[in-house]
């Protein structure tokens, strides 16, 4: 593999990605805190993340899921990444990409479930107002997309490749070498990690896609369209995605991120770190729902279907954690820097020179 300078985002692009995070960590921490006001006790709001469906009030029902306080760490953690010079620039856009690809891809069906007719029943300020975040988020969702696009740049005096082979040098003075066949771009993960973290979240993502087209054959079109698009007997909360899309959100999630990770893309790790911990909180939502259930302590007598259930979320739980730690790892280091610098020798027989610089002359040119 040859090594490739990578483009880089301008300051200004990062600055604005940083800002426009900023500002979804802002919305999502907002409904967050309306959750906690209308609760009469802040355990409240933690059991509604962990499924429990009963209203805080009437009229009214949560705003947030297990999900939102992730889009919140997300948020902040990519706005961090623009800032932070030590990060490599596609590091820094692999994490606004992760980022609006979530937000999109959870937020989209929340468009037109907002707007139906059997959330009559509930504040129509209340869903009114959410309906304007999730328009919102999905703008600012855009705009992310839209300063990855427009916001690269070469970086101005050198070439976009380097071969390998000793440069042409001059007496005394050498330029330093690009490794031969480098092993990447700055900031792409290791071969290990990437290996492992694409065959886990593959496998996680296969996993869930293969539960929706169970559920798709078992239901019918009619019962799996109302928990893919929305229905009064799966809502839970008003920014939560239907059942069905979350499952199907999160398998696209992971497949997309294990096909950047197996090609050790630089965005790889960020888009692996994304999907890994929405993996995981989605599994221990279904997790802590079989223990409230009772169904550990007698899983051997419920049916296949239920244990294969709970299978599965024992295994995305465990992909998950593995891949939040081979994806944490630091990336390949950048150094490019290295190229440009310079290393000078005396002529001295005995004096350490750089490997690819040639030895003093046996016979001086005239004048030396």
């Amino acid at each position: 593999m040859s090594t490739v300078r990578d483009s880089v985002l301008t300051r200004g692009a990062r600055g604005a990605g940083a800002v426009i995070c900023l500002l979804l960590a802002l919305l999502a921490a907002g409904w967050i805190i309306r959750d906690l006001v209308v609760a009469g006790h802040p355990a409240d709001v933690w059991w509604a993340w962990l499924g429990e469906t009963r209203r805080p009030r009437e009229f009214t029902a949560w705003a947030t899921s297990a999900l939102d306080p992730l889009l919140l760490l997300g948020a902040l953690a990519a706005a961090v990444a623009q800032v932070r010079t030590a990060v490599a620039s596609s590091v820094a856009v692999g994490a606004l990409l992760s980022l609006a690809a979530a937000v999109a891809l959870l937020r989209i069906p929340l468009v037109w479930v907002l707007g139906a007719d059997w959330l009559q029943g509930l504040d129509g300020g209340l869903t009114a107002w959410a309906r304007i975040t999730v328009l919102a988020q999905l703008a600012l969702a855009a705009a992310l997309f839209v300063v990855v696009a427009t916001g690269r740049r070469r970086p101005p005096g050198r070439p976009g490749r380097h071969t390998a082979g000793a440069p042409a040098p001059v007496y005394g003075v050498v330029r330093a070498v690009p490794s031969v066949g480098g092993p990447g771009r700055p900031g792409s993960p290791y071969r290990g990690p990437a290996v492992t973290a694409g065959v886990l979240l593959g496998a996680a993502g296969l996993t869930l896609a293969g539960w929706e087209i169970h559920w798709r054959q078992q239901l019918g079109w009619y019962l799996y369209r109302k928990g893919l698009l929305g229905d009064a007997s799966v809502f839970r909360a008003l920014l939560q995605p239907p059942v069905h899309w979350q499952g199907a959100a999160l398998a696209v999630l992971a497949l997309g991120a294990a096909a950047a990770a197996l090609r050790r893309a630089a965005a790889g790790r960020p888009a692996a770190l994304t999907a890994a911990a929405l993996l995981l909180t989605h599994a221990a939502v279904a997790l802590v729902h079989t223990a409230r259930a009772g169904e550990f302590g007698r899983l051997a007598a419920l049916p296949a279907h239920t244990q294969l259930e709970a299978g599965t979320a024992v295994f995305v739980a465990a992909a998950a954690l593995v891949v939040l730690l081979a994806a944490a790892r630091p990336g390949l280091p950048d150094t490019s820097r290295d190229l440009d610098a310079v290393r000078a020798y005396g002529m001295a027989p005995d004096e350490e020179r750089p490997p690819h610089a040639p030895p003093p002359p046996s016979t001086l040119p005239p004048g030396w």
